[in-house]
This record gives structure tokens, sequence and C-alpha cells, in this order.
């Protein structure tokens, strides 16, 4: 085999695992060695390639401002991190609202409330959308960190990334998602038209959750990558792929809460698939952006 050849081989390997190549790994690992991080560079490289996984949290925590550029400060960081979450959960122990058998998720939820001042005297209340999309978000990281401290701040930065960056974005993500799908498969809006579905599909989940629920960990770590260092149009194409990989499925389908249930809980055998063919889509469509909505 030549060289050429070899090279292309292994080309095509990496855009399989959703990594475009050897040499991009290189220039991850020669951005990571410097002292101070380039954070224009980092969120650069997070929107052309899928992060690798041994790299991905680190860079998600300095590109959601958990960590400091510098690099030399992320342990003593840390360690104020950690006595921070201990103190505040030891209070919620104290005051009663925890136990030993809280779950997490809830643990979690319960020091973000009382961290931001909205922990409910009773703190038996109905959940409001913010502490649903919390509890969601946090069900996704749990399955991806092990360490409770890190799990809470890459939990508690997303959210307030999300919401500070994209809260007025839904609307537009949702007629960018129309249009297009319109672009590469007109039949399939006339179908969700016809049926009223178009304007019932899981927005909520797709835009405001960012699959959240929806994909399992190895596919939405990668979409994720995305939305954190700052382009949350990914979610559109995503959306995208998703119907038109599952288009005669949705077709045979003739009502908007058949179709509408199905998208919920799209089969996780063939995610990662979706995930590059909608990144390759939001390339083509959008060339490689920078860091905007």
């Amino acid at each position: 085999m030549s060289e050429d050849s070899q090279r292309n081989f292994r080309s095509v390997y990496y855009e399989k695992v959703g990594f475009r190549g050897v040499e991009e790994k290189k220039s991850l690992e020669i951005l990571l060695k410097d002292d101070r991080l380039d954070i224009e560079k980092l969120c650069t490289f997070s929107q052309r390639f899928s992060l690798p996984s041994m790299y991905r949290i680190l860079v998600w925590k300095v590109l959601l401002g958990i960590l400091p550029p510098h690099q030399e400060t992320h342990s003593v960081v840390m360690v104020y991190r950690r006595e921070h979450y201990d103190d505040v959960r030891h209070a919620l122990q104290v005051i009663r609202v925890i136990n030993e058998s809280t779950p997490k998720i809830e643990v979690l939820l319960h020091v973000y409330n009382l961290e931001t001042g909205k922990l409910s005297r009773s703190h038996i209340y109905p959940l409001g959308p913010k502490d649903e999309l919390f509890l969601t978000i946090a069900g996704a990281v749990e399955e991806m960190v092990d360490d409770d401290v890190d799990c809470y701040w890459l939990i508690k930065n997303f959210v307030h990334h999300l919401d500070t960056k994209f809260k007025d974005s839904q609307p537009q993500l949702q007629k960018g998602f129309e249009h297009y799908l319109s672009l590469e498969d007109s039949r399939l809006v006339t179908h969700l038209k016809t049926c009223n579905a178009l304007d019932k599909l899981p927005y909520e989940l797709w835009f405001w959750k960012c699959f959240a629920g929806c994909l399992p960990a190895s596919s939405l770590q990668r979409v994720w990558d995305k939305v954190i260092s700052g382009s949350c149009k990914i979610l559109v194409f995503v959306a995208v792929e998703i119907l038109l990989t599952f288009k005669m499925k949705v077709i045979g389908l003739n009502n908007a809460d058949s179709i509408n249930k199905f998208l919920k809980k799209i089969p996780e055998d063939n995610t990662d698939p979706i995930v590059s063919k909608a990144i390759d889509l939001w390339h083509k469509h959008c060339g490689v952006p920078a860091h905007s909505v």
C-alpha cells in the first residue's frame, strides 16, 4: 500500500469515528501544552472537529469558565470548587433537604437552587421549567462524568451558558430547521404539514434541552462540543438529519402525536452516524461557523 493510500485509509477511519485526522489530534495536544490556553483557538478547534474523549472534559471546563486559561492554577481552582460544593451540600444535609438516599441529580439540583437563592423553604414544590432543564442536563452529564464535583460545575455552567447565550434562539432554530429540511427533502416537509405535525415536533427537547434525553452520551458529547464552543446551530442539523435518517418511518406515521412520540425517543443503535452526517450538513450549508448562532 502506498503512502498516499495509507494516509487516505487513516483519514476515512478517523472520519468514521468523528475525528478527521491524526494531525488535528496533534494540533489539539499542542494547544493544550501552552500554559495559557487560547480560548479562541479551542473554540475554533471544537467547532471544526470532535474532541477526543481524553481531552473533552478539560476543554469543556475551560470553555465554560470552570477553569481559567492559566493551567498552573487549575489544581488550586478545583480545590476551591470542591470545597464550595461540599459546603453547600453539607448545609443541605444540616437543614434536612437531602440525605444519603436522595438521588444524585436531585442533590445537584438542590445544591444549585440553594447556591442561587432559589431553594423553596419547603423544598417540596412543583418543578419549574428551569428545574426540569437542569435535571435533564444533569441526567446526561451524570452518564459522562464520574466525579460529583465535576458533574455539578459542568451542569451549572452549561445551563448558564444556554440561558445567557442561546436563551432567545429557539424560534430561530425552529425556522432554520424547516428551511434546511425543505432544502434537503421538501416531500418530508409536505408530509409533516399534511399531518399538522410540523409545529408539534419535539423542539423543546431538541433546541432547549440540546438533545439531552434523546441521544446517548457518546453521540451527545459530539453535539455539545459545538454548543459549548458557541454554535448552537448544530442542533438544527442534528434534527434535520434525524428526520432524513428516519424518513420512511416518519412518512409511515400519519398523525402528529405518533410522529412526536417516535422522535422523542429514536433508536439508539445508529446515532453516531446521524451526528456525523449532521456535522457534514452543518458544514455544507454554513461552511465552518465561528462563534455565531
